[in-house]
């Protein structure tokens, strides 16, 4: 297939556009049951950052669609893969994991959680904060899906199989669900546990950053349970903006990573806080997530006995 043909199928990709309406219905259904979960500016603020990441996200896309073409028309599988059932089955297994990694690195390299961090910056769990995407990590996105061309699936494949990702993680951001059967739970990413990865308490930070499959996160050590009532889930940030300018949301992580590059004196602290994750200091206390939990957990297995 010609590289204007697969242009032409991907301007007829209306999944999206689709899930968009039931996506509006399920935000008046779930305030007209919940109003105390939603607050007016808040949820304006997550359908504007909802527009601006599709304007962000429109040149990168067409980029990677272009050239996910050229990288799967080299590869030796293409004729192999091509658009065969357990294709189809396999795609899903690799591109959760492809999500899982993007979403997990948004969360531990500093220059990326700047473009994430919107998405995390509403202190409120509901169906409008799905649609409060991150608006800088559009343009990284696309780099962790770029070896799943080489090994034979076609850009319009791996396209599909993430829409179907968003539609599906749209679910999960409710707090209407309490806990879904226990092997949907051990498989799938749930409301549950979702409302952990939103959570601003230290037990929580950086943890389950599951797209459709939680197995990643249990394989690789970053699944956290919900305890309500124990640690009930605080959404927001460990430091919460406190505004609904869409601008300072969007831009308010790459404002402060640059003072900290400017405050650092030596080159490799610059890189450093580029590369290194969110809460790094240079000369400052280390409010890194491992190192909060770190320190939890020694609090917790040796109180101070007054």
């Amino acid at each position: 297939m010609k590289l204007s043909e697969f242009l032409q199928q991907l301007t007829q990709d209306k999944l999206l556009y689709f899930a968009l309406p039931v996506f509006m219905i399920a935000i008046i259904i779930e305030y007209q049951v919940a109003k105390e979960k939603y607050k007016r500016k808040d949820t304006q603020v997550s359908l504007l950052m909802m527009v601006f990441a599709a304007i962000v996200e429109f040149l990168p896309k067409v980029a990677a669609f272009i050239f996910f073409f050229y990288l799967n028309d080299i590869s030796p599988l293409k004729d192999i893969v091509q658009r065969r059932w357990w294709a189809w089955l396999l795609l899903f297994f690799l591109d959760d994991f492809s999500y899982y990694w993007f979403h997990r690195l948004n969360h531990e390299v500093r220059l990326f959680w700047a473009g994430h961090v919107t998405h995390h910056s509403s202190e409120f769990m509901n169906f409008g904060t799905a649609l409060r995407q991150g608006v800088g990590e559009r343009v990284h996105k696309f780099f962790f899906w770029l070896w799943l061309p080489l090994i034979g699936f076609d850009p319009l494949m791996i396209f599909t199989m993430m829409g179907i990702s968003l539609i599906y993680q749209f679910w999960v951001h409710t707090e209407l669900v309490d806990k879904c059967p226990k092997i949907i739970e051990f498989l799938f990413n749930t409301p549950s546990h979702h409302r952990v990865h939103h959570a601003s308490n230290i037990r929580y930070l950086d943890c389950n950053h599951a797209g459709m499959l939680i197995i990643w996160d249990r394989i690789f050590g970053t699944f956290s349970e919900e305890l309500k009532g124990i640690d009930t889930p605080v959404y927001g940030l460990t430091e919460n903006i406190n505004t609904y300018h869409p601008i300072k949301v969007i831009t308010h992580e790459y404002q402060a990573l640059w003072k900290d590059i400017k405050r650092a004196q030596n080159f490799s602290d610059k890189v450093k806080y580029l590369f290194k994750s969110p809460g790094w200091s240079h000369d400052g206390e280390d409010k890194r997530a491992k190192t909060l939990r770190k320190n939890l957990h020694q609090d917790i297995e040796n109180p101070i006995v007054l």
